[in-house]
C-alpha cells in the first residue's frame, strides 16, 4: 500500500494542503495514519477519496454536502457525472469492458471497430484520450486495480507502434528535425508516441530518444544532430517542486531550440515559461500548430 504526505496529497488532487487540513478539522473527511515517528501519512483509499471529493468539489457542490453523503453516495455520483456522451461512448464503453474482462481479443475488436468507423486520428482523440480519462475515474470509484491500467496502456502502445511502422514519410527538403523524449523517470509514453504519429504524418523528420532519458544524454543527442524543436511529455516526472527548473534548463541549454511541453505536470497555473518553450493544454493545440508554415519549415 503506498504511504502519501500531505504535500503529495496536494500535489495529484490540485487542492491545498490547508484546505485539506481544514477539511479533515471540519468535516473529519481524511483520517491519517502516523508513522512510528510520528508523521502524518496518507493510503491510496485517502488519495482515491479525495480525488472524488474534489471533482463533486469543482462540480458545484459544497464541501458541507459533501461531508454528509455516504460513500457510495459519492461513488455513484462520481459515477454520474462522468457519464457525458460523447461521439465515441459506444467505443469507450465496448473497452471499459473489454478492460475489466483483461480481454484482449475483446479490446483489439473493439479498437479496430472504432478505428474503422473514425478513423486513427479520431479514434485518439474521441475514443482513447476520454477513455484513459476514465480509466482514472475508475481507478478513484475503486473499480478497477494499476494492473488493468497497464494492461490497456500496453495495449493501445502497440496500436500506436504499428500505425508509426506503417507511415511513409517523405521528407521535404528544408524540413525541420524534432527531437521526441520523456525526462528521466517519466515512463508514460502514449502521448509522446502519438506525437511522433503526428509529426511524421506531416512529412517531417523525427528523432524519437522514448522514455526515462538522463539530460546528459539529451544533451549528446543534442550537439549532435541540432533539432530545431524538442518536445517532451511531463505526466508524472520531474515532480511538482522540480517542474520549473527543469522548464528553466531546458530553456538555458537550449536556447535556439523551441521546446514544446505537454502533460499534467506543466499544466499548474503558477509556472512560467521561458521565451522559448511553449505548453500545449491539449493534443488538438499540438496538431494545430502544423497548419501554421513555422512549424513545417526550418528557422
Amino acid at each position: 500500500m503506498a504511504q502519501y504526505t500531505i504535500k503529495e496529497l496536494e500535489h495529484l488532487s490540485g487542492i491545498k494542503a490547508h484546505t485539506i487540513r481544514v477539511w479533515e478539522q471540519r468535516y473529519n473527511i481524511l483520517c491519517p495514519q502516523r508513522t512510528d515517528t510520528n508523521i502524518r501519512y496518507y493510503s491510496d483509499e485517502d488519495l482515491k477519496s479525495l480525488l472524488n471529493i474534489s471533482l463533486l468539489n469543482e462540480r458545484g457542490y459544497k464541501i458541507s454536502r459533501i461531508a454528509k453523503m455516504e460513500q457510495e453516495q459519492i461513488l455513484q455520483t462520481v459515477r454520474q457525472l462522468c457519464e457525458a456522451p460523447c461521439q465515441g461512448s459506444h467505443h469507450i464503453s465496448s473497452l471499459v469492458a473489454a478492460m475489466v474482462d483483461m480481454d484482449e481479443d475483446k479490446f483489439d475488436k473493439a479498437l479496430s471497430t472504432a478505428t474503422l468507423q473514425l478513423g486513427f486520428q479520431e479514434v485518439m482523440h474521441e475514443v482513447i484520450y476520454p477513455f484513459l480519462n476514465k480509466i482514472g475515474i475508475l481507478w478513484q470509484t475503486g473499480n478497477i486495480s494499476p494492473a488493468h491500467e497497464h494492461f490497456v496502456s500496453n495495449l493501445i502502445r502497440q496500436k500506436l507502434i504499428v500505425a508509426i511502422d506503417g507511415q511513409v514519410v517523405r521528407r521535404q527538403e528544408g524540413a525541420p528535425t524534432y527531437l521526441l523524449y520523456l525526462a528521466e523517470g517519466e515512463l508514460h509514453e502514449l502521448a509522446l508516441l502519438y506525437m511522433n504519429y503526428i509529426i511524421r504524418l506531416h512529412n517531417l523528420h523525427v528523432i524519437y530518444l522514448s522514455q526515462n532519458l538522463p539530460f546528459k544524454d539529451l544533451e549528446l543527442t543534442y550537439e549532435q544532430c541540432k533539432p530545431d524543436y524538442i518536445c517532451t511529455v511531463m505526466t508524472s516526472a520531474p515532480e511538482r517542486d522540480q517542474v520549473q527548473g527543469y522548464l528553466n534548463k531546458l530553456s538555458e541549454r537550449f536556447p535556439d531550440c523551441q521546446i514544446m511541453v505537454y502533460g499534467f505536470q506543466v499544466q499548474y497555473d503558477f509556472l512560467t515559461f521561458p521565451a522559448n518553450v511553449r505548453r500545449l493544454d491539449c493534443m488538438r493545440d499540438f496538431m494545430a500548430l502544423f497548419k501554421q508554415k513555422e512549424f513545417t519549415r526550418k528557422q
